[in-house]
């Protein structure tokens, strides 16, 4: 009997690709090729969907 998983909770803008990096097109003084690390501004960066809030206290 094959037992279930449950599967990871992603998050669903990224769809758990939290960064990427972009090249520019400029290189370095190296060769080496300039790139910007963009990171998903809904998780960020993790992967994985936010934990629910809790309740905020309010008043005294």
């Amino acid at each position: 009997m094959p037992e279930n998983t449950s599967a990871p909770r992603l998050c669903r803008d990224c769809d758990g690709f939290a960064s990427v990096a972009i090249t520019t097109g400029t290189r370095h003084l190296d060769g080496t090729r300039a790139t910007l690390t963009v990171v998903c501004p809904t998780c960020k960066g993790t992967g994985h969907r936010a934990p629910a809030l809790g309740f905020a206290r309010v008043g005294r």
